[in-house]
């Protein structure tokens, strides 16, 4: 065996990857190591297609990446993508395999600092004011005197103790349903839109009190959430919206049935006398509905675990190819279009002018020109053959007058004639005793030959 043999032998063995194998394998390392991950920067050329995905890169001073926000998350965010918003976006990273390219496709988005949330509060509130959640023909009018009181607020708060403390001062025997949730923070949209959930569902309450004590932007920002504003709007029961402070305002402000400035001014407007306490059984109600949500997502997690996550994960992202790659055929679709369209708005052109050179009426008015131009031929040179034969009329006149007899009478001649006409050219034509006209220049003369 030859050393170049040896050598050929030892070489490692080569794997030639296809594209979409390549592509496929990192998926998978993506998979096992960018997942929900969170994500700060910029947003930078933002777009939103027909299909209702908004397509846009976060930047930072040094790097750039592509990002997708499909319309399903889209509808759950706080904001729509603006362009120079500052956000926190977390998602997964993925292989567009059409393309090969990496991308973040975020499942939620969230702003940075309180001039973000401001422009958030702005963009919700100008979208369901277009939508008329606020006009006040849709807004409902208060129970006189109810029964059953519904609120839904933090259960450890002095919140719920004022007010508790305020319907019992007024109105003694009022039937009181607390649903305990969360008025900030992590799981609290949930917990709000569930308890108006449960109570629009349950019908048991004649009015319904959302409460939660002062705070700022950032602490009362689940009632600026569009889940709880569309949770308001849907309710069956007639809600007074107690949030914060009376400088304090919110979303679910505007969406409610009625504004309270403070939760103990909620208390005093929805009855008016005195009121007592009897919330054990909404609290009991509670605690069920919690532990029943917690088994749940125990039963949830233990399948997730078993494979379902990965199985729904597959089948999503093959759905968000398709759906990018409709955007990328709908942008070709409409290029292709604008190209035929001008094709013929040019052979449109063409024709148009075509048929502005064989005009009827421009071609009676060239007609018309020329027969205008020959017209005037015409006349000048009738005028000027009038103008010759006048000056022959004139040459002849005088030659005719040099030779006329009148001419020579002028002179001093004179004609002589017979009574008969005849002109007497000798004397040999008379006799003596014939009658003659004798014609001057300036009259004629009779006389008698002698």
């Amino acid at each position: 065996m030859s050393l170049g043999q040896l050598q050929l032998t030892l070489e490692p063995e080569r794997r030639v990857f296809a594209v979409h194998e390549l592509n496929a394998a990192i998926q998978n390392l993506f998979e096992s190591e960018f997942r929900s991950i969170f994500v700060s920067g910029e947003i930078s050329g933002c777009r939103q297609a027909s299909s209702g995905h908004y397509y846009f890169a976060l930047k930072d001073e040094q790097s750039q990446i592509k990002c997708v926000l499909f319309r399903g998350a889209a509808r759950f965010a706080r904001f729509k993508p603006q362009e120079g918003l500052a956000v926190i976006a977390r998602g997964n990273l993925e292989v567009y395999q059409a393309r090969g390219e990496y991308q973040l496709i975020i499942e939620t988005l969230a702003p940075q600092g309180a001039g973000a949330l401001q422009i958030a509060f702005e963009q919700l509130k100008k979208k369901l004011a277009a939508e008329g959640l606020f006009e006040p023909s849709r807004k409902r009018a208060l129970p006189k005197l109810p029964r059953r009181i519904g609120i839904i607020t933090s259960p450890s708060g002095a919140v719920i103790r004022d007010m508790l403390h305020v319907l019992e001062r007024r109105f003694r025997g009022l039937h009181i349903r607390l649903f305990p949730a969360q008025v900030q923070g992590e799981g609290a949209i949930e917990q709000v839109c569930a308890g108006l959930h449960y109570f629009s569902r349950t019908d048991w309450a004649e009015v319904l009190i959302l409460a939660r004590g002062g705070g700022s932007l950032e602490d009362l920002w689940t009632f600026n959430e569009e889940a709880v504003a569309r949770a308001i709007a849907a309710s069956s029961v007639p809600i007074i919206s107690a949030i914060g402070h009376e400088t304090d305002f919110t979303i679910a402000d505007f969406v409610a049935d009625h504004r309270a400035p403070t939760p103990s001014a909620a208390a005093e407007i929805v009855i008016c006398t005195s009121a007592s306490l009897a919330d054990q059984v909404s609290t009991c109600r509670g605690k069920l509905v919690q532990a029943m949500r917690y088994r749940l997502l125990r039963a949830a997690r233990d399948l997730n675990q078993r494979g379902i996550e990965r199985a729904e994960r597959l089948t999503l992202r093959h759905l968000r190819e398709a759906s990018q790659k409709t955007d990328d055929l709908d942008a070709r679709l409409h290029a292709a279009l604008r190209t035929r369209l001008e094709q013929h708005r040019r052979i449109l052109k063409h024709l148009d002018d075509r048929l502005q050179r064989s005009n009827l009426q421009l071609r009676f008015a060239q007609i018309r020109h020329r027969a205008e131009l020959l017209n005037e031929r015409l006349r000048k040179a009738t005028e000027r053959k009038l103008w010759n034969a006048r000056a022959r009329e004139q040459k002849a006149g005088l030659h005719l007058q040099q030779l006329s007899p009148l001419a020579i009478l002028e002179r001093g001649y004179a004609i002589v004639e017979k009574p008969d006409g005849t002109i007497v050219r000798s004397s040999a034509q008379t006799t003596p005793g014939d009658e003659i006209h004798v014609r001057v220049h300036e009259g004629d003369l009779r006389a008698e030959v002698l």
